[in-house]
């Protein structure tokens, strides 16, 4: 097999990536000033988006994670498989979902479905990245940092097989037959 950072295209740097993600942070510390969020990450993709977003939140807030599977390699597997649940009572509180990507949104669906079980006061969406146009969302995504084609990526905790997820920028897969 080649080296699969020659099939690397840079679509975000860290630049960008870190001027949106303070916007985005602002924002969130605006619209839930006094109301003591709690920040559910996604893992593993979540993580530096998380810890990046956390960097930026002015307000007092609660950080969690929750882990759910449902890729190989660069496709969905159609099933999604919870793999750590959140630790945090989250009954009448004001919750964030924090996502690294959102294409079909199967995932998203599926732990806001399970995170209301928990009688949550609200639950929003945020997430770095979000491929438009691909689904019909039955739910809405109240904070986004791009708008991105349909092409796989990598970076900035996005990966290809447990790969990749410690670049510092974002960058598009252009060889996507390497399964």
């Amino acid at each position: 097999m080649n080296n699969l950072k020659d099939n690397l295209k840079k679509i975000f740097s860290s630049k960008e990536i870190n001027s949106r993600v303070m916007s985005l942070g602002q924002r969130l510390s605006e619209d839930f000033e006094g109301k003591n969020p709690i920040f559910i990450g996604v893992l593993n993709g979540s993580f530096m988006f998380m810890a990046d977003l956390m960097k930026s939140i002015s307000i007092t807030c609660e950080v969690d994670f929750i882990k759910l599977h449902s890729y190989k390699g660069t496709k969905s597997t159609g099933e999604i498989k919870l793999l750590k649940e959140t630790s945090i009572d989250l009954k009448h509180r004001n919750i964030v979902i924090v996502e690294d990507i959102i294409d079909t949104g199967m995932t998203v669906k599926h732990l806001i479905n399970l995170l209301q079980n928990s009688n949550p006061k609200s639950i929003s969406v945020a997430t770095l990245l979000f491929k438009s146009g691909l689904t019909d969302l039955n739910f809405n995504i109240d904070y986004i940092g791009f708008e991105i084609t349909k092409e796989f990526v990598v970076g900035y905790g996005l990966d290809y097989n447990q790969k990749f997820r410690n670049l510092n920028s974002i960058y598009l897969l252009q060889d996507e037959n390497t399964n």
